[in-house]
């Protein structure tokens, strides 16, 4: 057998499909939001809980980071479980927060904050923030401003006065408008007096 005929017989075993692989730009063109909140003896079993209870529990989360990709149509969080459902154990892409603890009476909380451009084509964020002792108007302040910071400072933003109340700059960011929405989702919950654990999640979870 010469050359050409060994190389056309090793060439004929390489699998089709791996002939065929071609990488491909995953970017989500729905995202929903959802949040939960599971109480358990086992710190493990209070996040699944948290998860069952945000509708999530059936996928196979991979946290990515804070980019609110351009196009991205926001849908009800019904309508993006239906979606998850129909495949159980899929790979599911989320920006989350979370949150634990076994303190008694402590106040936990996450959130995660969105800001979205009014300019088509151009992509918003998504923060996560988790803390203790944050009710859920503070903890979701805290998120929605902290996307909103990052999608301003892409614009361009230079000259707002971040001394003012969150809901004063949040005007300030809609009269320039650059920016079309914010808003936050948010769970809050305070540790049992026992102290069993308890787990807060928030997550925006993308679908293709």
């Amino acid at each position: 057998m010469n050359n050409s005929q060994q190389q056309g017989t090793q060439q004929s075993s390489v699998p089709e499909e791996e002939k065929s692989i071609k990488l491909v730009n995953l970017v989500p063109t729905k995202v929903f939001f959802t949040k939960g909140v599971g109480t358990h003896k086992e710190e493990l079993r209070s996040y699944e809980l948290a998860l069952k209870d945000a509708g999530i529990e059936k996928c196979n989360l991979v946290n990515v980071s804070s980019i609110f990709p351009p196009g991205c149509k926001i849908i009800s969080k019904s309508e993006g479980i239906k979606e998850l459902a129909l495949v159980p154990g899929m790979i599911t892409y989320c920006v989350m927060a979370r949150c634990s603890s076994n303190e008694p009476r402590r106040l936990i909380a996450a959130s995660v904050g969105s800001a979205i451009p009014a300019e088509e084509g151009m992509y918003g964020y998504l923060s996560e923030h988790h803390a203790y002792g944050h009710t859920d108007e503070i903890a979701g302040d805290y998120a929605e401003e902290l996307a909103a910071t990052m999608l301003a400072s892409t614009l361009g933003f230079s000259d707002f006065d971040d001394s003012k109340n969150w809901d004063e700059i949040k005007e300030e960011y809609k009269i320039s408008g650059k920016i079309v929405k914010t808003g936050n989702i948010t769970q809050s919950t305070i540790i049992d007096p026992i102290g069993n654990w308890s787990t807060v999640v928030a997550a925006a979870v993308f679908l293709f």
